[in-house]
């Protein structure tokens, strides 16, 4: 069994969505061995790094992360290479990929090249989450920190979401053959947010 860890590392300095400073988490020592023992808490958005939305976060009523079907998100999935486009993924580029019902697609594109936020990112553009909807995917994860941008609706997550599609965002996707994995990426398991960070791990199978 050869495990690959698809996550963001979690640090200070780590990418964060639009650079902005507020949204960089901190460790903060609160205890140290002086007294006995080293403690510490972290300071932390919900969509830092490698995370899942919930429905709550774009649906006013919508569920929360806690109450995500886990089965959703440990399962097998599927890495589609899409490496060569510029723009965005939409319905055209997934029409000849033999996406089936049930699979999780985990889009690969140029964004696990980047080590620095691009505000330009590759997202999945709104024809292409209507066409996961009609395929019945079971999730659907990018290599951004968002799976849109520009959708002054957010269509995408949306359209996702309606459709019981679950979203992880933030996955690092460079060194992973398009092929079939077995997915591991629970969130942390915190009652009432709109999404939480998770460790996501492909097992190949």
């Amino acid at each position: 069994m050869k495990i690959h860890d698809i996550s963001m590392p979690i640090h200070h300095d780590m990418m964060v969505y639009k650079d902005k400073e507020e949204k960089r988490p901190a460790l903060e020592v609160t205890r140290d061995y002086p007294e006995g023992a080293r403690e510490s808490k972290i300071h932390l958005e919900m969509h830092t790094g490698t995370h899942v939305d919930a429905p709550m976060h774009m649906i006013e009523g919508g569920e929360s992360i806690d109450k995500l079907d886990l089965y959703q998100v440990v399962t097998e999935c599927r890495v589609v290479d899409l490496t060569y486009l510029d723009d965005s993924v939409k319905r055209v580029d997934l029409v000849d990929k033999d996406i089936k019902g049930g699979e999780f697609i985990l889009l690969k594109t140029k964004n696990s090249f980047n080590e620095r936020f691009n505000p330009e990112f590759i997202f999945l553009e709104k024809s292409g989450a209507e066409f996961l909807a009609e395929k019945r995917v079971k999730g659907v994860g990018i290599d951004s920190l968002g799976i849109e941008r520009g959708q002054p609706v957010h269509e995408t997550h949306i359209t996702l979401f309606k459709n019981g599609i679950a979203i992880i965002e933030g996955l690092r996707l460079k060194d992973i053959p398009e092929g079939r994995y077995f997915l591991v990426a629970a969130p942390l398991y915190v009652v009432g947010a709109e999404g939480a960070p998770a460790r996501a791990l492909l097992i190949e199978m």
